[in-house]
């Protein structure tokens, strides 16, 4: 099993890394593990009380629990993971059955800031994208799926986004083994990490290699 960790800022373009990387294996050959499906359970606090809450801080996680569910899929043990709802600022009743693949990708702001889930990764991503971009792609994110007005999303960005990026995001960055610029917009970049990842799971590649093999046969 191969256990991928990619981090980088709030509409950095994680997401359509993680989708390029999915679309370059086979089906059903990756499994996605997304960090804010973690945030801690606030069932015992009230609607209000939970609006408080800095969701942009590692405090806001459960790292306890999702490290216990990244060795279990180590184990090749089949997990519950939990959901989160952004209008109800919760975990949800509801769970995920994730099953154990060959590989799988832990997505997440702030998946590189624990050093005990960065042991378990065999690769180490950040998505690096300008502060501008990603602030424009927030307002567009936040204002069509979450009901927040564009005054309400640069405000929570000047006020808790760009702080807690700079102390607690960008920093791990130190951490990556490999860093895409330009986030999700970086096709050549994102078409290099693939081909990196091919190497990392050959078994997944079997009839191309067979196919490379005839070809050298042939030309011989």
């Amino acid at each position: 099993m191969t256990i991928i960790g990619i981090a980088g800022g709030t509409g950095s373009g994680k997401t359509t890394v993680v989708r390029k990387i999915v679309q370059a294996l086979p089906p059903h050959y990756v499994a996605v593990v997304p960090l804010d499906s973690y945030y801690n359970d606030t069932s015992d606090l009230t609607p209000e009380q939970r609006r408080m809450i800095n969701f942009d801080h590692p405090d806001a996680f459960d790292w306890k629990l999702l490290i216990k569910q990244i060795n279990q899929l180590r184990k090749g043990k089949a997990i519950e993971q939990p959901t989160y709802s952004y209008i109800e600022s919760n975990r949800q009743k509801e769970t995920v059955h994730v099953e154990p693949k060959p590989v799988i990708i832990i997505e997440g702001i702030m998946t590189l800031i624990d050093p005990r889930l960065r042991d378990l990764m065999d690769l180490k991503i950040f998505v690096d994208t300008d502060s501008d971009e990603r602030l424009i792609r927030n307002i567009t994110r936040d204002v069509v799926e979450r009901g927040r007005t564009v005054d309400m999303v640069i405000t929570r960005y000047l006020d808790v986004l760009k702080p807690m990026h700079e102390q607690f995001i960008e920093p791990t960055k130190k951490y990556a083994d490999i860093i895409i610029p330009q986030g999700g917009e970086n096709l050549k970049g994102i078409a290099i990490l693939c081909k990196y990842i091919e190497t990392l799971v050959p078994e997944a590649f079997p009839k191309k290699e067979e196919e490379d093999g005839d070809e050298q046969k042939e030309e011989e």
